[in-house]
């Protein structure tokens, strides 16, 4: 069931299905809220969008999505797997063994008939003169650009494509799965020119079909639905064509067409990648940040655009990314009509893009008259909602006093004012059933030490003196095992010798980032000493009471020698502990 697990979890955004059950605030890249396990006055309560982990601090629990459902709904794995599966949409029946290899032979079939199908379209396109005129005379596209994104056409007949690859052996069932067909088994393509739609490693997983024929009742565009493959919230179309110019220019530029990407490979300008339209997701953010952290977006300045823009802040935020505007000059359209105009006023336009948050702001203000007070009122209003959506309060504070010389409002009404909206919100919440709670747990004193160790290399020399055998469990004795060996080097995230302790470590980070992240670094380094005796000490106690029984048991006995000899251990650990204590 990994496959199946792995699936809900990437569908799902932990923070939407806690604050269900718990009121979260923003804390900088995390949110936190008042513990579900306690009756805690003081949120301490933390959960990582990044890191898709939770952690209570007043009850030292955490883990993963499915653990909080399992503990807040009294819930077993496999229950609260059905649970969240059903909230994501995922049908568990094919996650079994055989339904999983079954997955992955369909899978491959589909890659392999859209290779044929792309290899097929591009021979389409050399045979067809009207095709060719399209895309070389009236596109201007180059012959290189053709290769590089795998162009081509789909004939005018009903079944072409579908004929063809039945000869190469595919059934009905394949091809309906596939997408290439429509509810009538013929070519859902026809008289289009065809861009392939490619993965990250350039396998075609779709298609989308841009029409060459004057027919008013046909779409413009027509696109693959979604298949086992194919995922529009998932897909940057022109990444695998992109990625290296995007490491080299650490920069990625985000349209809203294809042919905008296209278009803008021809001219040099290859950092360019597309969403379909505007609907920008997380996973679209995340594919890139991986490339480079800085993403540029040339969306429309419509009320659509800016609705999309606005909604990429908060995502931005979450992944980590510098998100900037591009704006283009008022006699062209998108990104495709300005590089025919001038491939240079494009570049322009990319060299001058404007944080994200100024350019909405600057949009609002230009729809709104600000001199009337319904005006600053609708202005104020639009303009605080997007202030909301930032983490950080110095950023805030910013843009506040942006707002204000827009509106000629005070800060402190525009203070004032946002406090206010977010009393009237009021949400309501899951009841938690039957929480699990349980005394705080006894060695999360360990936990607080490995969490600085993990973020600061300078307690490893620390960390070096402690003896594996003082930690309690097996996911603390292999961080130790872990870092008398690799000692020196930070985590961010989890080491491959560690991923079977993967949620354990990506918890320690979490509590890391929470506790000790903004204290510097005498003070990280004293509290490393400090916890690390007492491990130490803590240790020595436990080895006391075993002690301490074996000395009874040998007095029992009448074992004189052997209890001798404890009481002189004893005598000698006692003073350890004294001297620890100190």
């Amino acid at each position: 069931m990994q496959d199946a697990k792995e699936e809900v979890r990437a569908r799902l955004n932990i923070e939407d299905v806690i604050g269900e059950y718990v009121q979260l605030k923003r804390a900088g890249r995390n949110f936190k809220g008042l513990s579900p396990f306690s009756g805690e006055k003081t949120p301490s309560f933390y959960v990582s969008p990044d890191k898709h982990i939770w952690h209570d601090f007043s009850s030292n629990k955490g883990g993963d999505v499915f653990s909080f459902i399992m503990e807040v709904e009294g819930m077993d794995f496999r229950q609260s797997l059905e649970h969240l599966a059903r909230k994501a949409g995922v049908d568990l029946t094919v996650y079994d063994t055989q339904g999983s290899q079954e997955i992955a032979r369909r899978k491959k079939r589909i890659l392999e008939a859209h290779d044929l199908a792309a290899n097929y379209y591009q021979q389409s396109l050399i045979k067809n003169q009207h095709a060719i005129e399209y895309v070389f005379k009236k596109r201007k596209l180059s012959k290189q650009i053709v290769q590089d994104f795998r162009i081509g056409y789909a004939p005018v007949s009903g079944d072409a494509l579908v004929q063809f690859l039945k000869k190469k052996g595919f059934s009905a069932t394949e091809l309906s799965e596939s997408g290439l067909v429509n509810r009538y088994g013929t070519d859902l393509f026809r008289g289009r020119m065809m861009v392939p739609l490619m993965d990250g490693t350039g396998q075609v997983i779709g298609f989308t079909g841009r029409i060459i024929i004057d027919d008013e009742k046909a779409p413009k565009y027509l696109n693959t639905s979604q298949t086992l493959l194919y995922d529009k919230g998932r897909h940057v179309f022109g990444l695998s064509q992109a990625k290296e110019a995007i490491r080299a220019g650490d920069y990625s530029v985000i349209v809203e067409g294809n042919l905008d990407v296209v278009s803008s490979h021809q001219v040099g300008i290859s950092q360019v990648v597309a969403t379909a339209g505007t609907a920008m997701t997380e996973y679209h953010l995340k594919a890139l940040v991986r490339l480079s952290s800085k993403i540029r977006l040339a969306f429309d300045g419509d009320k659509a655009g800016l609705a999309a823009t606005e909604r990429a802040i908060p995502i931005a935020q979450n992944v980590g990314v510098e998100l900037t505007i591009i704006s283009l000059p008022d006699f062209a359209k998108d990104p495709d009509e300005l590089i025919q105009q001038d491939p240079d006023l494009w570049q322009k336009a990319i060299d001058q893009a404007e944080p994200a948050v100024d350019w909405v702001i600057k949009q609002y203000s230009l729809r709104e008259d600000l001199k009337t007070a319904t005006g600053k009122k609708r202005f104020t209003t639009a303009a605080l909602d997007v202030v909301k959506m930032l983490q950080d309060p110095v950023e805030q504070e910013h843009y506040m006093s942006k707002i204000s010389g827009y509106s000629e409002s005070s800060i402190d009404t525009l203070k004032e004012k946002m406090n206010n909206n977010d009393d009237r919100i009021q949400k309501s919440y899951k009841k938690i059933v039957q929480p699990s709670v349980e005394d705080s747990d006894p060695a999360s004193y360990q936990d607080n030490l490995l969490s600085i160790v993990l973020i600061d290399k300078s307690t490893h020399d620390l960390i070096k003196t402690a003896d594996v055998d003082m930690f309690i469990g097996d996911e603390r004795q292999a961080i130790v095992n872990y870092l008398s060996i690799n000692g020196g080097k930070t985590f961010e995230e989890t080491p491959q010798q560690l991923q079977k302790f993967d949620n354990y470590v990506k918890i320690l980070l979490l509590k890391a980032d929470a506790r000790y992240a903004d204290w510097n670094d005498q003070d990280r380094y004293f509290e490393t000493a400090r916890l690390i005796r007492q491990v130490a000490n803590e240790h020595r106690k436990k080895q006391k009471d075993i002690l301490t029984e074996q000395l009874r048991d040998a007095e029992t006995l009448g074992d004189d020698v052997k209890a001798n000899e404890i009481r002189s251990m004893l005598n000698k650990l006692i003073k350890e502990i004294q001297h620890g204590q100190r």
